[in-house]
């Protein structure tokens, strides 16, 4: 499919218009699933969950919990997995091994908060009040708590998976070898990223609604991806996919944690069908922080073959993830895309990765913005250490190993494709606005505190097209489906597979089909989160949605332009559409090379095409309405430079940011507005994550963060202003050149405030190999570097 190029500037795509949702959000009118009244007959549901990191279930005794006044039933596995079919993860990867899971563990829980008892009941309270009566047998086990404690096998975590190594992949280009036995030195760094969760502003939860003389399940939740959350729940559930509708209302942050449904879905799911009444569940702060789904915990070394001039030969990484317990998605997945990308913006012909994939007794992984988040702070730390290794500066080592405009399109060692990025000029641009030069001048003078200077280039993956997956052995699709039809007024409704959870879908999207149609952005809605209403797509994930479903709805636009024009024509008596073409909803025609009114609205060609067919071109059908699929490329990339200067007090550990700025290529930009602020959050929570967040477990396997008491989260006081910049690049694989960039700020932010960190460390021989950045942590590590002197 040929995919149109960006429109004449001017038009509604590009402009900074203020989010449509805004005013009813900040107005509190927005509707969450806790502003949707409970049905007549409503259950509320609270899960009973294990208290230890493994055990076996010995028996459940509901008897006490049952006798509480409004408690309906007390499900157990023995009641629901016959409702509900397992999870078998199986796809046919090299190294991967299979794994299946049960909607609720029958011998064994497997982490702490394993979900092991349902308890319906008129109230939550009531249900609340039951579910701690509920008394299992627990015979608790050897717990695997770490990476080290997986490799050492004393325990398994599932006896299905030898070893608890679920998954091991690796690959080398013919000349790595080679390349480190010509390198004049070979620089080995490591690093470590911490676990962390999603932490939504609002936490999960669940209407269902079972209709047993329509035999058909309503789903209200929120979810990043109705379509493909219905067909797993129609699959699992043995129920035909028209027997299902998932109605999304607004949803208060996703990040990954809402694409797919969990268990506590299924159960809820499978419990309104079983009783015949319809049941809710609202996730517990507490339930989130320790048993929704977590991500990052990594273990990364990595060996660069250089000159002594600073440029890479040949680079080898060592990835070593950890888990969990239970697998919602291919084991495999998050740290392949790490290695697949890890070069990011550098010149590296011969490369190399070991990935290898731990189970741990605890709450089980999946994606989270930017999945990949660790890569940049991989590749980038390792510039800075082959800096200090040679005694050259940072900014000069990453110059001459960056990839320029000359370079491309560049192939890299892996098979990617990157064919429309600015990594040198957003770096130079990045150097200049942070004063580079002059922050360099002032570390070298003698202060009480340390000042640390972090660079972090980003090369994001974004769309994720179907032809990753097949490439990746993984079932999917990575398609977008558009519709957009015109009413008979002139007012148009358009829709695709999408969910927003917080990025101004309602908005951009409706640019994007505006801009593509000709309309008035005025006239036209966005109609997404409901699976009968909206086409079948593959959701919001992976920075996808501006290139794949604004890049399908502005094709669909086109597209529709075209019959528009056509019908046009033929009121204006002329022979073809040359020289017509439609603007902010009026028909205009050019004369002479200038474009002129012709008195036609989208309205009059509307409202023939609907109730006056008899004038349509001869063989056109009726109506206006389009549907349009478009499968982007496997991987399209966008990149941007962040840089910040840090200041941090020797005595205590404590940390400030000075200075932060960002230079990016965005490619087109839909709307400047909710760019910057995605820019902006994704940066923040990069920082955050990097500075403060850490889903911590005991060396017994024990959740010790599940509160905000234990796990800390960035304020806005601990945050810096972002100073931005732009260095857009269309992307020509792409529909008007739309690029994602929703999570290189994350990826950019762990990068240089590590990066920064380390810098300023340096200079008191001290580094951190691994997150948080505490204040704690940076003390612990200036002491080790005076004990070690």
């Amino acid at each position: 499919m040929t995919v149109p190029p960006p429109p004449e500037p001017g038009g509604v795509l590009g402009r900074p218009l203020r989010r449509r949702e805004d005013r009813r959000l900040l107005m509190g009118q927005g509707r969450f699933l806790d502003d949707i009244a409970a049905p007549p007959g409503c259950l509320h549901a609270v899960f009973v969950r294990s208290p230890h990191p493994h055990a076996r279930i010995g028996g459940i005794d509901s008897e006490a919990a049952r006798g509480v006044a409004g408690v309906v039933a007390v499900l157990t596995a023995h009641d629901l997995n016959a409702l509900v079919a397992p999870l078998r993860m199986a796809p046919p990867i090299e190294g991967l091994l299979p794994m299946e899971m049960p909607v609720l563990p029958v011998e064994t829980a497997r982490l702490v908060g394993d979900p092991v008892a349902l308890v319906l009941a008129e109230t939550r309270i009531a249900a609340e009040d039951a579910a701690e009566l509920v008394q299992v047998d627990w015979d608790p086990l050897p717990a695997v708590a770490s990476i080290a404690q997986a490799k050492a096998a004393a325990a398994l975590v599932d006896p299905a998976v030898p070893g608890n190594r679920v998954s091991h992949q690796h690959f080398a280009t013919p000349g790595l070898d080679a390349a480190f036995a010509r390198a004049d030195r070979v620089v080995e760094t490591h690093f470590g990223q911490h676990r962390q969760t999603h932490v939504p502003m609002e936490p999960r939860g669940v209407l269902a609604i079972w209709d047993a003389g329509r035999e058909h399940l309503t789903m209200r939740v929120g979810t990043q991806a109705p379509h493909p959350y219905r067909s797993a729940l129609a699959a699992r559930l043995g129920l035909k996919e028209f027997q299902i509708t998932v109605d999304s209302p607004e949803m208060g942050g996703g990040f990954g944690q809402k694409i797919i449904p969990l268990r506590e879905d299924f159960c809820l799911a499978a419990a309104a069908r079983l009783l015949n009444r319809p049941v809710r569940w609202r996730e517990t702060r507490g339930e989130n922080l320790t048993a929704a789904m977590m991500a990052r915990e990594e273990i990364v070394s990595t060996r660069a073959a250089v000159s002594a001039d600073g440029r890479l030969l040949g680079l080898a990484c060592a990835i070593e993830a950890d888990f969990g317990a239970w697998s919602f998605f291919p084991a495999n997945y998050m740290a392949r895309v790490v290695a697949m990308i890890l070069p990011g913006p550098y010149r590296v012909k011969e490369y190399g990765y070991d990935v290898q994939v731990w189970l741990t007794n605890k709450c089980p992984a999946g994606p989270m913005r930017a999945p990949m988040a660790v890569t940049s702070w991989i590749m980038e730390g390792t510039m800075d250490s082959v800096a200090r290794e040679l005694h050259l500066d940072p900014l000069e080592v990453r110059r001459i190993n960056s990839i320029a405009d000359a370079d491309l399109p560049w192939i890299t060692a892996t098979g990617e494709r990157y064919d429309a990025l600015t990594p040198r000029a957003t770096l130079d641009a990045a150097a200049e606005m942070l004063g580079y030069a002059t922050l360099r001048a002032q570390q070298a003078q003698s202060h009480e505190t340390l000042l640390g200077i972090g660079l972090c280039t980003v090369v994001e993956s974004t769309t994720y097209g179907s032809a990753f997956y097949r490439s990746a052995g993984i079932p999917g699709s990575g398609h977008e489906v558009a519709t957009i039809r015109v009413e008979p007024s002139g007012a148009v409704i358009a829709s695709c597979g999408l969910m927003g959870s917080g990025q101004g879908y309602e908005t951009t999207l409706a640019q994007a089909a505006a801009a593509g149609l000709g309309a008035a952005f005025d006239d036209l809605v966005i109609q997404i989160g409901n699976s009968d209403i909206a086409p079948y797509g593959m959701g919001s994930r992976g920075s996808r949605g501006a290139a794949a479903g604004g890049g399908a709805l502005y094709m669909a636009g086109q597209r529709l332009k075209a019959k528009v024009l056509a019908i046009a024509a033929a009121m204006l008596d002329l022979n073809s559409a040359d020289g017509l073409d439609l603007r902010e909803g009026r028909v205009l025609r050019q004369v002479e090379g200038a474009w002129s009114e012709t008195g036609l609205t989208l309205a009059q060609v509307a409202r023939t095409a609907h109730l006056d067919p008899l004038r349509l071109p001869p063989g056109m059908e009726p109506g206006l309405h389009t549907v349009l699929a478009f499968d982007p490329p496997a991987m399209t990339y966008s990149n941007s430079t962040h840089a910040c200067a840090v200041e941090i007090e020797p005595a205590t550990g404590a940390l400030r940011i000075l200075r932060y700025v960002v230079a990016e290529d965005s490619g087109t930009r839909i709307n400047p507005l909710v760019v910057e602020g995605q820019t902006h959050g994704a940066t923040a929570m990069g920082l955050s994550g990097a500075m403060m967040e850490h889903a911590a477990y005991g060396e017994d396997g024990q959740a010790l963060a599940g509160s905000f008491m234990d796990y800390a989260l960035a304020r806005a006081a601990d945050l810096p202003d972002f100073t931005l910049s732009h260095h857009d690049t269309p992307s020509p694989r792409t529909p008007a050149g739309i690029k994602g960039m929703a999570e290189g700020g994350t990826m950019g932010g762990i990068g240089a405030l590590m990066n920064a960190v380390n810098d300023a460390l340096a200079q008191a021989g001290a580094h951190l190999e691994s997150q948080p950045a505490t204040p704690a942590r940076i003390w612990a590590a200036l002491q080790a570097a005076k004990d070690n002197a």
